[in-house]
């Protein structure tokens, strides 16, 4: 059953963004800040926890699932440091992910020469 609310939860999240896409003069860049804030957004409200407990990586892979790892860093970070946790928490909650995500485009970078289309 898990596997199945994670479906659902990100094929929801992805139909809505094709959706933007499609009936939108918003750019991919412009709906991936989108996602991001309303992940933080989400979280901020009490709304986005939930519906991670409930789909699992569903809701916490997608973009949306990055702010809220953003938002809950930054809470955790600012519940033991203080106010300096709001520059701080983001980070080190991410660092992981930003990391490899650097990390996997180098590697990509030096095996795919550029070309245009």
């Amino acid at each position: 059953m898990q596997y199945l609310n994670a479906f659902i939860v990100g094929g929801l999240l992805c139909v809505i963004a094709q959706i933007l896409i499609d009936k939108t003069k918003l750019t991919p860049a412009r709906i991936l800040v989108i996602y991001v804030t309303a992940g933080v957004v989400l979280t901020a409200v009490g709304i986005y926890e939930p519906l991670v407990n409930f789909a699992g990586a569903g809701a916490s892979v997608p973009l949306t699932g990055f702010g809220y790892s953003l938002a809950k860093g930054i809470e955790e970070s600012v519940a033991q440091d203080g106010i300096l946790g709001v520059l701080t928490g983001g980070l080190t909650a991410c660092s992981a992910g930003i990391a490899a995500a650097i990390f996997f485009g180098y590697i990509m970078a030096i095996f795919k020469k550029p070309s245009t289309k």
